[in-house]
């Protein structure tokens, strides 16, 4: 079962999550149809932004990771919210490249180099907090991780990893560090010391039943308490009535240009590939409806 804890590491001197996502991942590969790089990719990615979303406080904040490095890949869009739901997509689901000198996918060469990641966190206030920093590898876990050190202020090694078999996904998991305030220097050594280990994160995630089981594995050398456990799964929440806002924020004078030449629309969902059908008689409906809300714009 796939689960996000956070545990507290050494009595408080340092935190940890540990994520197993093996059923998140897969879920995303069925979804979007991935090559077994972009689901490197994108699995990755959808692992470190429940992580990321698990630390949210409020129900209704959210978190959107952005992440583009000029590669074939394109953009990898991933939104998670503190429940464990996250969602995500990315521009070309079916780019593969061959592997890397050590056999692993080359999700570097996928994602590429030569770009920012972003964050976008919306915790219900007039502004959103948006933070950015330049990639470092495009491997994922680095970049992520350079993130919150750089952008945020909090020092961090992250772990991410996703194992593609027979074109399923047999293993996915990620474990992220964090010294306190306070943490001592011999503490703070064999944090850093963890990072050769922590590579094989995927491998430990295949092999682990459960969370506890990879919080184990890869914390072994370290007294853990649980203090929290979460179930993140990949789901979507889009909605025709969501759709239907976002056709209405285009303006009147482009849905009549829709009407006129298309005599309707279709419109799919990035995040699940559901496809929403409107007819011209469904736009002109909208229209007037948004009219006598007064929320249509020229």
């Amino acid at each position: 079962m796939d689960q996000i804890l956070h545990i507290s590491l050494e009595g408080g001197q340092a935190r940890a999550l540990v994520a197993c996502s093996t059923d998140l991942v897969e879920a995303a590969r069925r979804t979007h149809d991935l090559s077994p790089t972009a689901c490197a990719a994108l699995g990755r990615t959808l692992t470190a932004s429940a992580m990321l979303g698990a630390m949210l406080k409020g129900a209704g904040d959210s978190l959107t990771v952005t992440i583009r490095g000029g590669g074939p890949i394109g953009a990898i869009v991933c939104v998670a919210r503190p429940d464990g739901v996250v969602k995500g997509y990315c521009d070309n689901p079916q780019v593969d490249l061959p592997p890397r000198p050590d056999g692993k996918l080359d999700v570097g060469g996928a994602v590429g180099r030569d770009g920012r990641v972003t964050v976008v966190k919306d915790l219900g206030l007039r502004d959103p907090y948006v933070g950015q920093t330049r990639l470092v590898s495009g491997e994922i876990a680095e970049d992520i991780a350079f993130y919150l050190t750089a952008s945020e202020q909090t020092p961090s090694l992250l772990a991410l990893g996703v194992m593609v078999e027979g074109g399923r996904v047999v293993g996915a998991g990620g474990v992220l560090v964090q010294p306190l305030p306070g943490c001592p220097e011999e503490t703070l050594a064999r944090l850093e010391a963890l990072a050769p280990h922590l590579a094989k994160v995927s491998a430990m995630a295949r092999a682990a039943g459960n969370a506890q089981e990879l919080a184990k594995a890869a914390l072994a050398d370290f007294s853990r308490e649980t203090l929290e456990a979460r179930q993140p799964r990949f789901a979507c929440d889009c909605s025709r009535e969501r759709i239907e806002r976002a056709l209405l924020s285009m303006g009147e004078t482009e849905m009549r240009g829709m009407i006129a030449e298309q005599h309707g629309a279709q419109v799919s969902c990035h995040f699940c590939n559901k496809v929403y059908d409107f007819t011209e008689a469904d736009l002109l409906a909208l229209l007037d409806e948004g009219k006598a809300e007064g929320g249509t714009r020229a």
